[in-house]
Formats: C-alpha cells, structure tokens, sequence
C-alpha cells in the first residue's frame, strides 16, 4: 500500500508557490499572483468574489495557511479557509471544518469557525481576534487527525473538536478538500450591516502554500493516513491531546475572547 504524504513545504511555508498544490475554482479575473507565485491576493468587487482549491484531497494533516484580510471598512465582506469533503456545493452528508472572517470597519474583528460531520452542523463559535488581522499575515491551522480537530490562531489553540464517534457523535472522516474564498455574506456576516462599495475593491492576501497532509487514495485504504509515523506526525502522541501549556492556552483564549 502506498500512501502519499503530501510535505511540500509544511509549516504554512512562505516560499512555496501557490500552483504547487492549488488552483483557482472561481473568479479567475479577480485573483492575483505575487512574488513569484508564494503570494495570492483574492479580490471582491460588484462582479466578483474569487475562490482556490487545493489539487487533492486529504485524509488527516495539519492545515495551515498565512492570511491578512482587507485594511478598509470591509463589512458584509466574508473571506474564508476551510476543509470540505463538499467543494461543488452540491449538498448530501458532507464534513467541513471552517475559518470564516467576518467582514467589520474596524476592531473587534470577529473570526467563526464551524464544524460539520456527517452534514450535523450547528456548532458555530465566534472569536473577537486579540489583533488587528489587517495590518499583517497571522497563521491560521487546523489538526485533523482520528482522535481530535483542534484550530489554531498562530500558536494558538482556540478550540478543539474531539473524536466521540463511540458515544454516537459524527466526527469528520471522508476526503476533504482545502479551499479559500472571498465573497458577499452581507445578509448574515456583518450583523446587517450592508457592503459599502466605495470601499471595493476588497483584497484578501494568502501566503504559505505548503500542505502537510495525507493524500486521500480511496476509502477502502484511509486507515493508511491514520497511523502514527515520523511523516505522518500529526498522528503520534504530541496531537492525541493539548499539553498542559495548550489547555490552558486554550482555556485564556476562550474565557478572553470567545
């Protein structure tokens, strides 16, 4: 059995240019490239937001991405990255695991994550960032492993989802793809309040295209992405749960700003 680890440049690696392991899905028009490839700029106006995708789909990984969001009244604006095992939008019982930043004039900046298994949703929650996320590029990651989901705000645990299948809760498991998007949520993003578009256009930057994940290769070898090895890493022990630091890390982070 031969399981493809996909390890070009981990760590949201700057240097790793954008066609190495994505591609555009929508609003070709209105995605710009950069600095030899290693930086995208996804644009929104009255015609068109814009999306990527990544070229496969994974099993299990650490997925992280560098992200700064538009400095200007962006409100009703949503810029987005996310894991889905639904990226056509066609419905039925798909997985996601999101990042959603919700388009404000100004602090507090408010960032929601979501997750769905098995299509149970429901599980909003949102984070006033501690930052100002328009002045520079932060880290945002997610672990998705078989015994938890955990979203980092740079090293920074600000949620964890874990692996309850055996009491009867859903847990992510089918191949998921990475996308990222910028696009008009003013109907529910922003509190009512509606897209100024003076303002556009509205530019969202992404660096660090590098993906440490395990390849999906069919359903019948997904265990493969599971086990526990030194290229499969974030399957051994040190993400079985947070440490003593993260937990209470990640207990700061909620009790301050969720």
């Amino acid at each position: 059995m031969v399981v493809a680890v996909i390890t070009c440049g981990s760590k949201a690696d700057h240097n790793v240019s954008f066609d190495k392991n994505y591609h555009v899905t929508w609003g070709n028009s209105h995605v710009t490239s950069v600095n030899q490839g290693t930086e995208v700029h996804l644009r929104m106006d009255k015609a068109s937001g814009a999306g990527f995708e990544s070229n496969v789909g994974y099993a299990s990984g650490f997925f992280q991405i560098k992200i700064k969001l538009p400095n200007k009244d962006f409100s009703g604006v949503v810029v987005a990255f996310y894991l889905t095992s639904d990226p056509d939008g066609k419905g039925g019982n798909h997985d996601e695991l999101d990042f959603e930043f919700l388009g404000s004039n100004g602090p507090p900046f408010t960032l929601q994550t979501n997750v769905f298994a098995n299509d149970e949703g429901g599980r909003e929650q949102r984070f006033h960032l501690w930052f100002d996320p328009t002045s520079d590029f932060h880290t945002y990651g997610i672990v998705w492993n078989q015994h938890q989901v955990v979203f980092y705000v740079d090293k920074t645990p600000i949620r964890v989802f874990k692996n309850n299948t055996k009491i009867g809760v859903s847990y992510p498991s089918q191949q998921l793809v990475i996308q990222g998007s910028i696009w008009n949520g003013e109907t529910w993003a922003s509190g009512g309040r509606k897209i100024d578009w003076s303002q556009a256009p509205f530019v969202a930057s992404f660096v660090g295209f590098g993906v440490t994940g395990c390849q999906f290769q069919s359903s019948d070898s997904k265990d493969q992405c599971y086990i526990s090895s030194p290229k499969l890493w974030w399957n051994g022990d040190k993400y079985l749960g947070l440490d003593p630091a993260e937990r209470k890390a990640l207990q700061d982070a909620r009790t301050k700003y969720l």
